[in-house]
């Protein structure tokens, strides 16, 4: 193996910090020498089962510490690692399958069942982890295939705007490089142990604080759950340096019912992802006095695209920095924000093309950038709503709702919310005689489709507005007509 290889990245903590901790989640704690001897078992396993160069290995599991030996064990054996929302039903999960192409899905034990189902009748080998760890002959030193830098190691799905998910593929050096030193939480050195990462392991943020973590040779604290909650009994627990949450997470750990919380070892308390208000900020700032902040700007295809940070949140307030290294940021005739940078990703698995044009890559966001280069968001160019840092597509959620008891006809689009950024509003003509409520929406599409997608918020109405010629939806136009009449809202 030569050059930028994930499979390597626990090196520089295991040479230099061995013992100390690579990863914690809840009760579990895995050490950077602990972490590499697991990854070599599962390794051994995975090459045992017959996972080599160039094949897809799903990860479908509760949230777990087990996570990382397969994510490493696949790097080593040149494989692409495909983490899933463990919250997916079977159907989502059947149809992520079609689209990945693995050649195994790997579980555990209380989803093994449910992995069987939607493998039915798929060339693919569901293997439970125990299956893994039997598979591992005794001598867990195997041979490693020789791995090319540029190749994928990683699949982070993410939704398109048909509401099919679209797969990113990302490069070893891609995320070695997005890993390095780009203005965020590791911009200087941390003053503590590590960071605790709100992100869940199936989303590219989730992994980026883990490999960012691990070459700065320091710990990454993962929660089951991204509630003010959990974020700070972690807090409370491993007394890390560094924080970083979306501003709907951020709006509870500084609300007074934390107050008593001891959160004194944080050194940096960062955001983005979604628009950051500046009251929040502020309340931050009050809550952890001494503390730096940086709001942060990226994508799952380019990484980190631009940070602003603590020392311009006043002189820049409302925008999301300059951009960050190594990227180049520019706006066309549309306003949309494009992005150059030697992280972007490889493509999107089983798309013609790279996805990238002369090498860059569209955002879809719009935006200006100021006479200092700063960069400010003005919008999407396309329907999609993003709410606590996950993409939804109406398209799929109408889908589902369409068959829903009392709905005769529907529109879903986002709605501004303080906390999410935007929510998932069902628009909804009732059928006659009857009054659908927003449980019961909820209820239909429990097993539909994750939780983030489910509507948060129902208005009936007597009729969708939909274009003369097409009957498409006139989307634009509902979403600013509840805005004009919020308080009707349900």
């Amino acid at each position: 193996m030569t050059g930028l290889l994930i499979g390597d990245l626990l090196q520089r903590g295991l040479v230099a910090r061995p013992h100390t901790a690579a990863a914690t989640l809840g009760d579990d704690t895995v050490s950077f020498a602990d972490l590499d001897a697991r990854a070599q078992r599962t390794t051994a396993g995975l090459r045992a089962l017959g996972v080599g160069p160039g094949q897809v290995v799903a990860w479908w599991a509760a949230p777990s510490l087990r996570a990382l030996d397969v994510f490493v064990a696949s790097a080593r054996l040149g494989a692409v690692f495909a983490p899933l929302n463990p919250t997916f039903s079977v159907p989502e999960v059947a149809a992520t399958l079609d689209l990945l192409d693995p050649t195994h899905l790997v579980t555990d034990r209380a989803h093994l069942d449910a992995a069987r189902a939607a493998a039915a009748d798929r060339p693919v080998r569901v293997a439970e982890l125990g299956a893994v760890d039997r598979a591992a002959p005794e001598a867990t030193s195997v041979p490693l295939p020789d791995v090319d830098e540029h190749s994928a190691h990683i699949a982070y799905l993410t939704s398109g705007s048909t509401g099919r998910p679209k797969a990113v593929l990302v490069s070893h050096r891609a995320s070695w490089l997005r890993a390095g030193p780009g203005g965020g939480t590791f911009a200087a050195p941390l003053r503590g142990e590590g960071v605790v990462c709100t992100f869940p392991l199936f989303h590219y943020g989730g992994w980026h604080y883990v490999m960012e973590a691990w070459q700065n040779m320091t710990a990454v604290h993962l929660v089951a759950r991204a509630d003010a909650e959990h974020v700070v009994a972690a807090v409370e627990r491993r007394r890390p340096a560094a924080l970083y949450c979306i501003p709907a997470v951020w709006e509870r750990v500084v609300d007074p019912l934390f107050g008593a919380a001891d959160l004194s070892s944080l050194r940096h308390a960062d955001t983005g992802t979604s628009p950051v208000a500046g009251e929040l900020v502020e309340r931050i700032k009050r809550r952890l006095p001494g503390t730096t902040t940086t709001i942060l700007y990226g994508s799952t295809e380019a990484g980190r695209m631009a940070a602003l940070q603590d020392h311009d949140l006043e002189r820049k307030a409302g925008s999301v920095g300059q951009p960050a290294f190594p990227c180049t940021l520019w706006t066309d005739a549309e306003g949309q924000v494009w992005v150059r940078t030697p992280a972007a990703m490889n493509g999107y698995l089983g798309a013609a093309g790279s996805g990238l044009v002369d090498g860059a890559y569209a955002s879809g966001d719009t935006g200006r950038l100021d006479d200092d280069g700063y960069l400010h968001l003005t919008g999407r160019t396309s329907e999609l709503i993003r709410s606590g840092g996950e993409y939804v597509a109406p398209a799929e959620v109408e889908a589902a709702l369409r068959v829903a008891p009392g709905v005769a006809d529907l529109a879903v689009v986002g709605v501004p919310d303080p906390r999410w950024g935007e929510v998932v509003c069902a628009v909804v003509v009732a059928a006659p005689g009857t009054v659908p409520t927003l449980d019961g929406l909820r209820g239909h599409v429990r097993d539909r489709l994750a939780s983030y997608k489910h509507p948060r918020r129902l208005v009936l109405v007597d009729a969708i507005p939909r274009t003369a010629a097409t009957g498409q939806v006139q989307r634009t136009r509902l979403g600013r007509e509840l805005v004009e009449a919020q308080p009707a809202a349900t």
